[in-house]
């Protein structure tokens, strides 16, 4: 395991990826870091998931958000309102487990990119339909996953600005 730090300064958005397929178990732990996730009250974690490693269903995907033809395995992050405490308020339980699971594939040696698809219409409506997902079940975001390509590695890069800090007041 790596240090946490280390994980977290590292970190990159990864979008090419070499042509090496991602291990089930390591998709499997990445899953398991989403779902250790805070969730926004009572254990109501709205979270589902669908893996993708088809390739004919990558590139469908791929038509909507163009970096899933790329991957080697797309995980598809849905959040089941009947799940959710706060109905109008998922996205922010899916976004604390959308981070968790790019922190985990940074980890496992693995690129990953977050695919924004909530809260636009036009994106989630298609790929609710590519899966056939009922109304209450929302698409929220793409993972895509895969080992990265030459020149696409995880690597420190200083992000850090003090003048967006303020103590006590702006």
């Amino acid at each position: 395991m790596a240090d946490l730090e280390e994980v977290i300064k590292t970190r990159r958005s990864i979008r090419k990826y070499a042509d090496k397929e991602v291990e089930d178990e390591k998709i499997e732990k990445i899953l398991k870091a989403g779902m250790q996730a805070p969730g926004s009250r009572l254990g109501a974690e709205p979270w589902e998931f669908i893996v993708v490693k088809n390739r004919e269903t990558m590139d469908k995907l791929g038509e909507i958000k163009p970096r899933a033809k790329d991957a080697q395995a797309v995980i598809v992050l849905v959040a089941n309102i009947d799940l959710s405490f706060y109905k109008d308020s998922w996205q922010q339980d899916m976004s604390a487990a959308a981070e968790n699971m790019l922190l985990e594939a940074c980890n496992l040696g693995l690129g990953g990119l977050w695919n924004g698809v909530a809260p636009w219409q036009n994106i989630m409506n298609p790929i609710a339909e590519i899966f056939d997902l009922p109304e209450n079940v929302r698409p929220f975001c793409l993972i895509t996953l895969g080992y990265p390509g030459e020149g696409q590695e995880n690597k420190f890069m200083d992000k850090f600005h003090e003048e967006r800090i303020h103590y006590e007041k702006y």
